[in-house]
């Protein structure tokens, strides 16, 4: 349960499906924000774009053919620039909360990659360390071939003084 409202407050996780965007949150000063990317997000598709395309049409159409005797905006379509310059009015400042929104959301991501880099740096840093000091205390452990040749020479010695394993029995 603390975990899902640890999650609740961030900006980088996205909101879980099937919320309503109207409900009673305990968030509440968050919604018009939620709003605004949402309707940021339609304006973005190709629905919208289709829906707008059949607006205009029909509204041209009945205007120009007069259907059913409807006729309310005359050719140069007034109003319907009107619709247009309303719509805009109020779409860019909804498009640019909903880019400041996602500006925070990267800041934090930002900030955890950042976080993450510099707790990487430092676990290299100390392993490199710790291979240094292995590598150092590698140095003065003596190896197989050491030992090895160490012996070879010894027995050479002895059998150059006669005192060889071969000389004593």
């Amino acid at each position: 349960m603390a975990r899902t409202d640890e999650r609740e407050g961030r900006l980088d996780t996205p909101r879980q499906l099937g919320r309503r965007l109207w409900s009673n949150r305990r968030n509440t000063t968050d919604t018009f924000g939620v709003f605004a990317e949402n309707f940021a997000r339609f304006m973005g598709t190709a629905r919208f774009l289709l829906y707008m395309t059949i607006f205009i049409v029909v509204w041209i159409a009945l205007n120009l053919i007069g259907i059913f005797g409807l006729k309310w905006d005359a050719y140069p379509f007034i109003l319907l620039n009107l619709v247009f310059s309303t719509q805009a009015s109020y779409a860019a400042p909804l498009i640019l909360l909903a880019q400041n929104r996602q500006e925070d959301r990267d800041r934090v991501v930002a900030e955890q990659d950042r976080q993450v880099a510099t707790a990487a740096r430092a676990d290299t840093e100390f392993l490199a360390r710790e291979m240094a000091s292995l590598r150092m205390a590698l140095g003065e452990v003596a190896t197989r071939d050491f030992v090895r040749s160490e012996l070879k020479a010894l027995l050479a010695d002895l059998d150059e003084r006669g005192q060889g394993p071969d000389k004593q029995a």
